[in-house]
């Protein structure tokens, strides 16, 4: 009887072990920041959307926490050109809206920085908007 005990209970502990092992852990390049429109009408209250996308199965990441947000006009050859950034309200699951005064227009650089919930790492990335007259 105890050998049959220790059976089931080392079968459980492979069984475990093999499950713990499967999981599988998500790395920062496992994410991708998208814009959901490339251009944006250039002025003083132009909106920004970008969606968080987890490239493993192509689905939009809710509920992740962007704590870092820079714009500059970098594509243009002024990094230094920067315009604050505001979070807005955004009705869409995985999509993420901000306001920012795109002054002048050709290319912007929208550098974000994220947390993940579930996840140890931050996640960063960048896109480009194009504002338009």
């Amino acid at each position: 009887m105890k050998s049959n005990m220790f059976a089931r209970a080392s079968l459980a502990a492979i069984a475990m072990l093999s499950a713990s092992a499967a999981t599988s852990y998500a790395s920062p390049g496992d994410f991708k920041f998208q814009l959901v429109s490339a251009e944006v009408k250039m002025g003083p209250d132009a909106e920004v959307s970008v969606r968080l996308v987890d490239k493993r199965n192509g689905q939009p990441v809710s509920d992740a926490v962007i704590f870092t947000t820079r714009m500059d006009m970098a594509p243009e050859g002024m990094e230094t050109m920067t315009t604050p950034v505001e979070e807005l309200p955004s009705g869409q699951a995985g999509t993420y809206k901000f306001k920012t005064n795109l002054s002048m227009e050709g290319g912007w650089r929208f550098q974000l920085g994220a947390k993940v919930q579930g996840e140890g790492e931050t996640i960063t990335g960048e896109v480009v908007v194009k504002a338009t007259p």
